[in-house]
């Protein structure tokens, strides 16, 4: 079976088509939170996930602002904008949809959750010492999370201590132990790579696929500039930060 993994589509419709394309024929998707938040395409972003297969999604903190289930005062000002911008643009479809996102699912022998195991909204595992304080927090040998835009791996090794992957474009990674998975952004990657980011897992022979794939990303900041959203939000879709 072919599962899709993907996380942090932020309303940007062309990355998240690009990454659907790029994916082809997949069994089920896994949706890692944040599907809103920053980009121009709230409701199309959520039209085309409502539309994936066997989908599992859930909820991310700029999902959770927009149906005001937390503050947007702890937000940067950017961001809090966007969400501004997007709550007069979401239809009532659409929040209907946000509203039945879940903050963690477990689903054989992984744990999805948007930011971390103990926070599933805001924490983000940045780093080694971060997620070791988590592995107490799920019972499954993996945790698949969103949140950072960075593609990660997390592994847990026998002695306790904790190993730090960044995998890029085409790397295949197989599971030996107990680990915290990032498959990266769709909508607004962050480690200097523009490229839509997703992983394809594979569960007959265990492996995670690691991919990267161009989108039209003039398009998107035309729509952003149009809609209100702060520029910011468009140039840094160009450099990926």
């Amino acid at each position: 079976m072919r599962t899709l993994i993907l996380s942090d589509v932020h309303a940007n419709r062309s990355a998240f088509e690009a990454v659907l394309k790029a994916a082809g024929e997949v069994d089920q998707v896994w949706f890692l939170g944040d599907v809103v938040g920053y980009g121009p395409d709230p409701n199309e972003c959520i039209e085309l996930l409502r539309a994936q297969p066997n989908l599992q999604a859930l909820m991310g903190n700029h999902d959770a602002a927009l149906m005001d289930y937390i503050s947007i005062e702890r937000f940067n000002y950017e961001a809090a904008e966007a969400i501004r911008v997007q709550s007069s643009m979401i239809v009532p479809e659409s929040r209907d949809f946000l509203e039945l996102l879940r903050l963690k699912i477990e689903i054989d022998d992984l744990t999805l959750v948007h930011g971390s195991p103990r926070n599933p909204i805001w924490e983000y595992i940045l780093s080694s010492r971060t997620a070791k304080a988590n592995f107490d927090d799920f019972l499954t040998q993996g945790c698949l999370i969103g949140h950072t835009h960075v593609p990660s791996i997390f592994i847990l090794n026998e002695s306790g201590n904790v190993q730090t992957l960044l995998p890029e474009n085409g790397d295949r990674w197989k599971p030996s132990g107990r680990f915290i998975l990032n498959p990266g952004s769709v909508g607004q990657p962050r480690n200097y790579d523009p490229r839509a980011a997703f992983v394809i897992w594979d569960d007959e022979e265990d492996t995670f696929l690691f991919r990267r794939v161009s989108y039209d990303i003039e398009a998107v900041t035309q729509r952003i500039m149009k809609s209100g959203i702060p520029k910011r939000q468009a140039t840094r879709l160009w450099i990926g930060t």
